[in-house]
């Protein structure tokens, strides 16, 4: 089982000395049977006056950070080690009445499920598109209709980064055929949540080893996915940026119902627009036994702007 570093840095840069509001970080990865977190480390410079973790409403772990003074540059450090266990092209034991699609939750699975069903970007062209992977009048095996979903927006669209801040509509994805890992997973969860199923959205990290001649795409920032849940498997990673089903060189941060909901690092400065001069993003995954690989961002990260600061 592979042992990872993910070291995140974050760095905004202003004209003139400007004051900061509360910051929130979300950068600590969720422990499960799937990934052991060993140590994480958080920096920030100039030093906060106080960091208060807690729990969100989705379990997540969160940093409060309060910064005093005035500075021209702030800077957000994430050093953490973990050990993840790689489950590429995962047996899904689904349950039998849920091995064909369409099947129903149980009522004790709806109670908590409903929330992560209900299409949150209602589109007749996100349902058209759903639609195109059930066969009509007939039992769609579960597995293969959301794997042949993943493969699909996989093979079909194109990835870009973008200077627009945050996840465009569904819609929109549907429309461009072009996207970044947010606008990717997004598609996918309304497109499920059209045809019935649980889909959450999770923002993390991957890891890209060097392969022949192959690419992975979101490197080099957090990255993007979705889960679906099905009865007796549980919540099952698709990856449908780079064609992935199961948690393989995925390292899970955090999980929420909405992209929205899923900023890695956010907080205002007090000052004008004019005052912000840049932002920078660092990520590097690399692996203790070997194949190291760096990946570094430039000024934007991977999924659009998602740490771009506010102002007050």
């Amino acid at each position: 089982m592979p042992i990872y570093h993910v070291r995140h840095v974050t760095m905004y840069r202003y004209a003139r000395p400007v004051g900061f509001g509360p910051h929130q970080v979300l950068f600590r990865p969720r422990d499960s049977f799937d990934q052991r977190l060993f140590s994480a480390e958080l920096d920030v410079d100039p030093a906060p006056a106080s960091v208060r973790w807690l729990l969100d409403v989705f379990g997540n772990c969160v940093a409060q950070v309060e910064i005093p003074g005035v500075a021209r540059e702030l800077r957000f450090e994430s050093r953490i080690r973990l050990e993840h266990t790689p489950q590429a092209e995962p047996h899904l034991s689904i349950a039998d009445s849920a091995l064909t699609y369409p099947f129903a939750y149980s009522p004790e699975e709806m109670v908590d499920l409903a929330a992560t069903i209900r299409p949150h970007y209602p589109d007749p062209e996100v349902e058209h598109f759903a639609a195109r992977f059930v066969k009509p009048g007939k039992p769609t095996p579960t597995g293969v209709l959301l794997m042949t979903l993943c493969y699909a927006i996989h093979e079909s669209f194109s990835y870009g980064r973008r200077n627009e801040h945050g996840t465009q509509p569904p819609r929109m994805t549907l429309a461009l055929r072009r996207g970044t890992c947010r606008d990717f997973a997004l598609l996918m969860m309304e497109a499920v949540r059209c045809l019935g199923f649980a889909a959450r959205f999770v923002t993390g990290y991957v890891y890209m080893p060097e392969r022949d001649g192959s690419e992975i795409r979101g490197g080099g920032a957090t990255h993007a996915w979705c889960q679906v849940y099905l009865p007796g498997a549980g919540w099952v990673e698709f990856d449908p940026t780079n064609g992935i089903v199961g948690n393989h060189e995925l390292i899970r941060v955090a999980v929420t119902r909405d992209p929205t909901q899923a900023v890695p690092l956010s907080g205002t400065f007090g000052g004008r627009a004019e005052d912000f001069e840049s932002m920078s993003v660092q990520v590097q995954v690399t692996t203790e036994a070997g194949g190291r690989r760096d990946h570094e961002a430039g000024d934007r990260d991977a999924n659009g702007e998602l740490c771009r600061p506010g102002r007050v």
